[in-house]
């Protein structure tokens, strides 16, 4: 019994932190690679329709998204049931298309701004009349680059 003794005065080595730091950076690399941040918090239903002809847009940050669609369940209290315009986070009239244009236009450098684009994203089950006044509304502001966003068919 005498080899088993503990000796008097030892204690357990400390757990070494040199390899913390890296951890921490591994960690944070991850989430800020794996995390996607949303532009805008969606009022509206909007199922695009599906389509053939696909073009993919090179660059995203040239484009103005304008949804189309009925309100969400949690909306349809305030705003009805009527298909509706949102153009960033907010519920927007048609008069407000200029304005939210020209504030896209004046966050893009000069030199990329006859790439801008508008895309619509137009649920399925819309009519046309508010599509067709919306486009009237990006003409009257000189935005002639306007594009529809859909699904590619799945046969």
């Amino acid at each position: 019994m005498g080899k088993f003794q503990k000796k008097r005065g030892k204690t357990a080595p400390e757990v070494s932190t040199a390899s913390l730091p890296d951890i921490i950076f591994m960690l944070l690399f991850f989430f800020m690679v794996t995390t996607v941040l949303r532009d805008a918090t969606l009022k509206v239903n909007v199922v695009v329709p599906q389509a053939t002809e696909l073009t993919k847009l090179e660059k995203k940050s040239l484009v103005n998204y304008l949804h189309i669609g009925k309100p969400t369940a949690q909306w349809k209290e305030t705003y009805g049931t009527k298909p509706l315009l949102q153009l960033g986070d907010k519920i927007s009239k048609l008069t407000d298309i200029p304005l939210f244009l020209e504030q896209h236009k004046s966050s893009v450098p000069e030199t990329q701004r006859p790439g801008i684009n508008s895309s619509l994203k137009v649920d399925g089950k819309v009519t046309m009349g508010i599509v067709t006044d919306v486009k009237t509304e990006l003409r009257k502001a000189n935005q002639l680059k306007v594009n529809y966003s859909a699904k590619p068919r799945v046969d």
